[in-house]
Parts: structure tokens; sequence; C-alpha cells
């Protein structure tokens, strides 16, 4: 595991984010844009990421986010490479971890050490379709209309309280890249606006039910 680059986010009054990515980050490229706006109520304060290659951590040194990778290959198995992601996450003292094309399965005790506070998207419209291949399978399913989730992480695979959703119409003409990249910029502007919302008015969770302030 690396230690954390770049330079750490002064401390603010902002809900402390942090970002677990895999690849080019363009959900936490939208998330960097969106706290330069002093109201938004969320700043990115670290990026942790499983690929020494990853895109996100130029994003990150860019912004001058502090970043950490936790690669698989500098553990002895996957439980050991999950105590260590906690770990590097926990430095950051989040409030909230977002999952933002993050390509692993989180271990359950994962999960519970930031239980309530753990989001991810999905390219679907959850419940249906899904797993790594929404956007696919919903063509395949011949819908005509498909979408975005944003939805707290549980135990499963894309189980978790459904927070908020938005639609994608399926064209006529869509194949799997040009639908997947209409889904990819809805989910970016519902992540934005999810996250802001979180952050502002508090997350609330009863059973099935994820709401946004009271």
């Amino acid at each position: 595991m690396q230690t954390p680059s770049g330079h750490p986010v002064e401390s603010t009054s902002a809900q402390r984010v942090v970002v677990l990515v895999s690849g080019l980050g363009s959900n936490l490229a939208a998330l960097l844009a969106a706290h330069e706006d002093g109201s938004y109520g969320a700043r990115v304060v670290g990026v942790v990421t499983d690929n020494p290659a990853a895109g996100a951590l130029d994003l990150a040194r860019d912004a001058g986010v502090a970043s950490v990778v936790v690669s698989t290959k500098d553990f002895e198995d996957r439980a050991a490479w999950n105590v260590g992601l906690a770990e590097a996450v926990a430095v950051f003292q989040p409030d909230l971890v977002v999952l933002a094309g993050f390509m692993r399965i989180l271990a359950p005790t994962f999960v519970r050490r930031f239980e309530g506070r753990i989001i991810n998207t999905h390219p679907a419209l959850l419940p249906s379709f899904p797993g790594a291949h929404g956007v696919r399978d919903a063509l395949a399913h011949g819908v005509k209309v498909t979408g975005c989730t944003v939805h707290v992480v549980d135990d499963g695979v894309d189980t978790g309280p459904i927070i908020a959703q938005a639609a994608v119409p399926v064209l006529e003409d869509d194949d799997e890249p040009t639908l997947h990249e209409r889904v990819k910029v809805a989910e970016r502007a519902l992540l934005v606006e999810t996250v802001g919302r979180i952050a502002r008015d508090g997350l609330f969770l009863a059973g099935r039910q994820a709401v946004i302030g009271r």
C-alpha cells in the first residue's frame, strides 16, 4: 500500500468525502468541479484506488487532494486487502464514502465499518439490471427507458436502498457504447446533485427507505 500523496485539503465545515475509484475518474472530476462552489456542502478530501495506473490519481494531484493506492498485489489475500483499504479510507475521517467506478466488491467488514455512509452509482434503474453489465443487459432486454441509480452500499451487489435515480431513453439506433455514454452523462449529474444534497441536508435510512433531509 502506498502512503497518501498530494496535499490534504484544508479543514472546512463541508462534509468530508472520500472517493474510491479504479479508472479515469470522470465522476471524481465532476465532484471536484462541484466543490469549487462554496455552497456545495461537500469536499473531496481523499482519493483511494486499487489501480496504480488510475487516471484518477492525476486528477487528485492536479486538484491538490491527497491520494493513496491500495493494490491487491500488496496483500497476501483479499481479506487483508479489505482491511488495508478500510484503514486507508479511515485516515481521511470521511463523512461519506463515494464509489465512483470502483471495480472491486467490498467485504462486509468494510461496509460495516462505514455503514450508512457508503454510496455507489450504477448505470441502470435498480433493482433492474444489477451487476457489471447494466447497460448491455438493459439493451438485451429491449427496454425503452433505462437510466442510472445512486444507492447506499450494503453487503449485496447493487442491492442497497435507492437514494436517487434519473431516466435515460433508449433510442432505436442505440448500441452499448452510445447508450452508455448518455447514461454516464446523467450519472455524473445525478451523483454531484445527490452528494451535495446529502452533505447539506443529511441522509436518513429506515429499512429499504433512503431519504435526504427531513
